[in-house]
């Protein structure tokens, strides 16, 4: 349980199984003590030597409370976490920008005084489109300092995400 210091949930089966795809090293499973009252089965591995503890929701549940209760127990179970992800399949992206689409990988920056998750039932429409009534907290600076590295590696070619859908694609269809 020490060993972990990141934790990442995951809405979905189909997000989970994407997870652990991405991991460069998978670890067996926690050992469980019916005393800590956690119930969330965790999948565990690595990521450039980072320990990661990744859980999903219980099937069916879905929305902000199952995710509260999740995320607490595996505060409560992996104590040592540092940072916590939600990294899954993104309700909506609408924007007059940028055209994305269903499938493309999406990656939120603070902007100005807000995060860059955007939680559509803390705001409201207006005549003159979404008002948001609320924001989320930024992420940590080292946290945008690694997505400053990961965008800086793909100007340069040398971005892994197509190595890792490619990895995903073999696994699912042999």
């Amino acid at each position: 349980h020490e060993d972990y210091t990141v934790g990442w949930v995951c809405a979905l089966p189909v997000e989970l199984a994407a997870a652990q795809e991405m991991l460069d090293e998978e670890h067996s499973d926690l050992e469980r003590d019916p005393a800590d009252n956690d119930e969330n089965l965790y999948a565990l591995g690595s990521i450039s030597g980072h320990n990661i503890a990744i859980v999903c929701l219980p099937a069916g549940r879905i929305g902000n409370n199952p995710a509260a209760s999740v995320a607490t127990q595996m505060r409560a179970t992996v104590k040592k976490i540092r940072f916590g992800l939600v990294v899954g399949i993104g309700g909506g992206v609408p924007s007059t920008e940028a055209d994305v689409r269903l499938g493309d990988v999406v990656v939120s920056q603070s902007k100005g005084k807000h995060g860059g998750v955007v939680q559509y039932d803390s705001g409201k429409a207006t005549a003159s489109g979404f008002e948001r009534t609320g924001a989320l907290n930024s992420p940590p600076q080292v946290l945008l300092a690694v997505v400053a590295r990961v965008r800086a590696n793909e100007l340069r070619g040398r971005s892994k995400l197509c190595e890792h859908i490619t990895k995903i694609q073999l696994s699912s269809h042999p």
